[in-house]
């Protein structure tokens, strides 16, 4: 398969194997192409030789449009990051600290705060209960 973080289309070889199987997607009716991690001159090529459009990922700027995972485009994921992910944001730390403090007031039973939730006049509270206790009909 072409799929995975190593570069594909590194040689003569493999780069017009490449092209071949796109033309081939292409003619059995592919709408589009998503190359990733092919060297950014053979994507070009492809792009240019298809008549459909490519979305790349760590394949250059000669692609049609370009696609990155938000996991890595926001920093959610550090433990590996590909060659060809720029990294905009690293909010996941902030995430993380989002979470546990979440975590923290819910246990504690300081959220919900009385600020989160909806009331209910006091005289139909009332009423609620005394339906709850068989009072009322």
């Amino acid at each position: 398969g072409w799929g995975g973080h190593k570069a594909r289309g590194k040689s003569p070889v493999t780069a017009y194997a490449l092209l071949q199987d796109a033309l081939a997607l292409q003619a059995a009716g592919c709408f589009s192409l998503v190359l990733e991690a092919v060297p950014a001159a053979v994507a070009a090529e492809i792009s240019q030789r298809l008549d459909i459009p490519t979305i790349g990922i760590g394949a250059g700027a000669g692609c049609d449009g370009q696609v990155l995972v938000y996991h890595d485009l926001l920093g959610l994921f550090d433990k590996f990051q590909p060659k060809f992910v720029k990294q905009y944001a690293n909010i996941g730390a902030q995430i993380s600290q989002a979470l546990a403090q979440y975590r923290q007031e819910v246990a504690a039973k300081t959220f919900p705060a009385e600020s989160h939730t909806f009331t209910m006049p006091a005289d139909e509270l009332a009423h609620f209960f005394a339906l709850l206790d068989g009072e009322v009909g």
